[in-house]
């Protein structure tokens, strides 16, 4: 016989699937929306200049096209081509060489002698340091414009259906990073009985899988992200091998040796720390497990910050493990409120002493949030404009409200977990079982029936063992529906229970931000490429700069004046020419003459310029660049003697 409850509203029992579901689906939609709006990923580095410049006019045909960019890249056999009218190679199809120097970083190639007249295609392709590829494309005619029958690809670099499998790995790569690392440390500082609960096991066996399998799917696509763009090339030997050979490539790859060690620590604290039962014993291993966790999660951390955004632009080796200590943070906290949302819906045994420690732990990771947020933004934003002008400050702005908004939540939280503090130490679960006469009376009435229906069979002696499981399973599932029925009659822990689920939507939309961040150009070089880009496409207007600067080293003769001329004096290639006059008016030879351009307000240079001697008291330059418009400070160092040195310097307009 079976007994039949009355109808009490749902089931307790469907509420945890009803619960997974909406996080789901608001993790599908979040992603959906992000990803559809996103687009290729934007970079760090961008074109900041090129000669000949886009859309000039040169009468002769030039022996190399250069391109500058604000950052440093790296360049394929490929990377750099020049098309014809007719869309024939006009460039050697040699390797990008690297005319770097000082703060500049430049790549040029070498064209055939001899080319005609007409307009001439310069399409360029790279990946910038922090990983993400860039590309683009601009003309130039030699004698006068012409037709021309090259027709580029409109698709972007890291974009197609390639990006988009690339990009939703990187999302799936930070959200099973967060439940690995985040729900082990809720374990082992939290929860130590969760080591023993199989949804926790779950929870963390998952998140493994995920980051595994999307830092495989990231690994495979790398080549085809970075070049073609088609799937077939994920299984390309050559092209992988060029992969493993990247600073991206090479973190990838310490991630799945990390994640292998990861492996074996999931292991051992489902494992050999659940079962274990002596204190002492149990406390050894905590610690233990805590030391290598912490390292392999370090790790797995620093796999993300030596080939992103950290890993380049100013104070990189402050950057990398500030990032390390975000994304650990990161992970504790969302973590962390994803193994109690599990705990609190599939487990009957967590208490308020996990919970409080849980807030302890919560309150720290916020601590460290934003100090290393606080850093972050102005290392990657650097001014107001760029906060709130560029699409990496937008996103920030969100990211910071959703953070105040799960903080407010969690305020709601930590005063539900206060009422469950106090009611627990006074055994408010045994007496809240008797609130409600309904509830518990369908409970008993089920109790009892079953019992009434199982006495005959358990009074027979040739009981059959088919029908002694089956009584056995009845009990079980029927204590457990009891006891389930018991802990949702606690409005304090009905009260967490749905406070910690706001939390954790809240979360599922701020990691999808935060992932968004990774792969969008931080917003202080985007406005140094904004106008870098300027120079790149139109050439801005100038003229001339003409400068004259008194000098005194303090030696014999070591007064005089110095003359400086730069030609066409605006953004891209420059001559530079430099005159020394004595104190008497005539032409001064010094031992050493050095120049140094410095673009302060955009924090570039100083770009060192090392003039030639052309005559007595005349130096030059040719090919001077200058990647941007702005006051440029320029610096020259004048030295006399073996002691006598002097550096003086004047502002001057230049584009």
């Amino acid at each position: 016989m079976s007994a039949t409850a009355p109808y009490a509203g749902p089931s307790p029992i469907r509420r945890p699937v009803a619960a997974a579901a909406l996080l789901a689906a608001l993790l599908s939609l979040v992603f959906g929306l992000l990803l559809a709006g996103a687009g290729p990923a934007s970079a760090h580095a961008a074109l900041t200049g090129s000669d000949p410049q886009d859309g000039a006019v040169v009468d002769t045909a030039p022996k190399e096209v250069t391109l500058s960019f604000s950052e440093a890249i790296a360049v394929g056999d490929d990377s750099i081509r020049v098309l014809d009218p007719s869309g024939k190679r006009a460039d050697t199809e040699a390797e990008p060489r690297d005319l770097s120097e000082g703060g500049t970083v430049r790549y040029g190639v070498a064209l055939h002698s001899g080319l005609p007249d007409g307009t001439y295609t310069v399409a360029w392709q790279a990946i910038s340091a922090d990983s993400h590829p860039i590309s683009g494309a601009f003309t130039f005619s030699i004698g006068a414009p012409s037709e021309t029958t090259v027709a580029l690809s409109s698709q972007e670099a890291g974009g197609g259906p390639v990006g988009v499998v690339y990009d939703i790995a990187r999302y799936a790569a930070y959200g099973g990073f967060v439940l690995l690392v985040g729900g082990s440390a809720f374990v082992l500082i939290c929860w130590r009985g969760g080591a023993s609960a199989l949804p926790m096991q779950r929870l963390v066996v998952r998140g493994w899988l995920t980051l595994t399998a999307a830092t495989l799917v990231m690994l495979l696509l790398r080549n085809p992200y970075t070049g073609s763009g088609k799937f077939a090339d994920a299984f390309d030997l050559a092209g992988l091998q060029s992969v493993l050979d990247t600073k991206p490539g090479a973190a990838l790859v310490s991630r799945l040796l990390l994640l292998g060690a990861a492996a074996l620590f999931i292991a051992v604290l489902f494992g050999t720390y659940a079962r274990r039962e002596d204190e002492q014993e149990r406390k050894d291993l905590t610690f233990g497990l805590a030391v290598g966790g912490g390292v392999v999660a370090a790790g797995i951390a620093a796999t993300w910050a030596m080939s992103e955004h950290a890993s380049t632009g100013i104070q990189a080796s402050i950057a990398m493990p500030v990032d390390v200590a975000h994304l650990l943070a990161v992970a504790a906290w969302l973590g962390g409120l994803a193994s109690l949302l599990v705990a609190l819906y599939r487990t009957p045994d967590i208490g308020s002493a996990a919970v409080r420690r849980f807030s302890a732990v919560a309150f720290a990771s916020v601590v460290v949030l934003a100090a290393t947020g606080i850093y972050q933004s102005w290392r990657q934003v650097g001014s107001w404009s760029a906060l709130t002008g560029t699409r990496y400050g937008q996103l920030l702005i969100i990211k910071v409200a959703l953070i105040a908004v799960l903080l407010a939540v969690a305020w709601f939280s930590r005063r539900w977990t206060g009422r469950l503090t106090d009611a627990s130490g006074a055994e408010a679960a045994s007496s809240r079982a008797e609130v409600g006469s309904s509830g518990a009376e369908v409970v008993s009435s089920e109790a009892e029936e079953a019992d009434a229906a199982a006495a005959p069979d358990e009074a027979s002696e040739d009981i059959a063992p088919e029908r002694a499981a089956q009584l056995a399973r009845q009990r079980a599932v029927l204590t457990a529906t009891k006891k389930k029925r018991i802990r949702d009659a606690d409005p304090e822990r009905s009260g967490l229970r749905r406070s910690v689920l706001a939390e954790a939507a809240v979360a599922v939309v701020l990691l999808a931000v935060t992932t968004m961040l990774t792969s969008t150009e931080p917003g202080r070089t985007e406005e140094e490429a904004a106008g870098g880009a300027t120079a790149a496409t139109a050439p801005a207007a100038g003229g001339p700069v003409n400068l004259s600067m008194p000098f005194d080293t303090g030696g014999r003769n070591g007064k005089g004046t110095v003359r400086i001329d730069i030609d066409p004096g605006r953004t891209g290639s420059n001559d530079l020419h430099v005159w020394i006059d004595g104190s008497d008016g005539e032409p001064m030879d010094v031992p050493e003459l050095k120049v140094a351009l410095t673009l302060e307000s955009k924090d570039i240079g100083p770009l060192p310029v090392v003039p030639d001697r052309l005559a007595e008291g005349h130096w030059t330059a040719s090919g001077v660049q200058i990647p941007m418009a702005g006051d440029w400070k320029i610096d020259v160092t004048v030295r006399t003697s073996d002691i006598d040195q002097v550096t003086i310097d004047k502002n001057a307009k230049i584009g």
